[in-house]
C-alpha cells in the first residue's frame, strides 16, 4: 500500500510549559525550545513533500495569560526568524500567516512581515503561522465580509461551503488533512473549526518541545491507517 503524505498538516503547539517545568526550567524556556521545533518539523515536512503545516501559536485567548509570558511570546517570532529565517528560505520554505497581526506590538509586526517577504517567491512548503487567531471569529469576520458583499450588490449572492470558505484566512490553501494536538490534551481550542471538518484527528502525548521527526512520522503512519471516507462508505 502506497503511502500517504497529508497536503495539509495542522500543528496544536501545547505542553511548552509542562515540559519546562519538567525539566526545572521557566516556561519561557518551553516557548523557546518549542520555537527550535518549528524550525525541526516544517524542515521535515518540506522534505517529505507536505505542501501547507499550519501552526497554532497564539490564540485570541492566549492574552489572559501571565504579562510577563504575553511579553515573551510577542519576542518569540523576532529571536526565531533572525535565527532561522535565512535556512528556511535557503530551503524555499514560504512562510505565512493567518490571524490578526495588528495587536502585536509594531516591531513584532514587522518581523512577520519581512518573513513573509522574503520567502515569497519560494514554491516549497507553507509554513502557516496562526498567530492572535481563532476560528470562531474567523468564522464572524468571514460571515461580514459576505454580508458586506451582499449590501454592495444590493441582492442575497449565491452561498455555500466551498463560497464560503472563499472568505475565510485559509483560502489559499487545502482543507487540512491531519490535525495533530502535542502534550497529551483532548481539544481542539479554537482552532481551524471549519477548515478540519474532516481532518483525522491524533493527540499525541508527547510535549511540543519534544516533538521530533520521529513523532511526526509515526503520526503520518497512523494517518495511514485511517480509513478516510468523507461520510461515505469503505471501499
Amino acid at each position: 500500500m502506497e503511502r500517504k503524505i497529508p497536503k495539509h498538516i495542522a500543528i496544536i503547539m501545547d505542553g511548552n510549559g509542562r515540559w519546562a517545568k519538567a525539566q526545572g526550567l521557566p516556561r519561557t524556556a518551553g516557548h523557546k525550545r518549542g520555537a527550535d521545533t518549528i524550525r525541526t518539523i516544517a524542515i521535515e515536512c518540506n522534505r517529505i513533500g507536505v505542501e501547507v503545516l499550519t501552526l497554532y501559536a497564539f490564540s485570541t485567548e492566549n492574552w489572559k495569560r501571565p504579562q510577563d509570558e504575553v511579553d515573551y511570546l510577542c519576542k518569540l517570532p523576532k529571536l526565531f526568524f533572525q535565527r532561522y529565517i535565512r535556512e528556511l528560505n535557503e530551503k524555499n520554505i514560504r512562510v505565512c500567516f493567518i490571524g490578526e497581526l495588528q495587536r502585536f506590538p509594531l516591531e513584532t509586526q514587522k518581523v512577520i512581515e519581512d518573513a513573509v517577504a522574503i520567502t515569497s517567491k519560494n514554491t516549497g512548503l507553507i509554513l502557516n503561522i496562526a498567530i492572535n487567531y481563532g476560528s470562531q471569529r474567523e468564522i464572524i469576520l468571514a460571515a461580514q465580509a459576505y454580508a458586506a458583499d451582499v449590501l454592495k450588490e444590493g441582492a442575497l449572492l449565491p452561498l455555500n461551503e466551498e463560497i464560503f470558505a472563499s472568505y475565510l484566512m485559509t483560502s489559499a490553501y487545502p482543507p487540512v488533512d491531519l490535525m495533530i494536538r502535542t502534550s497529551g490534551e483532548l481539544r481542539i481550542s479554537n482552532f481551524l473549526l471549519w477548515q478540519i471538518a474532516y481532518a483525522e484527528l491524533i493527540f499525541t502525548p508527547v510535549a511540543w518541545p519534544a516533538f521530533d521527526e520521529k513523532a511526526l512520522q509515526e503520526c503520518i503512519d497512523e494517518y495511514n491507517h485511517r480509513d478516510r471516507r468523507f461520510g461515505g462508505l469503505s471501499k
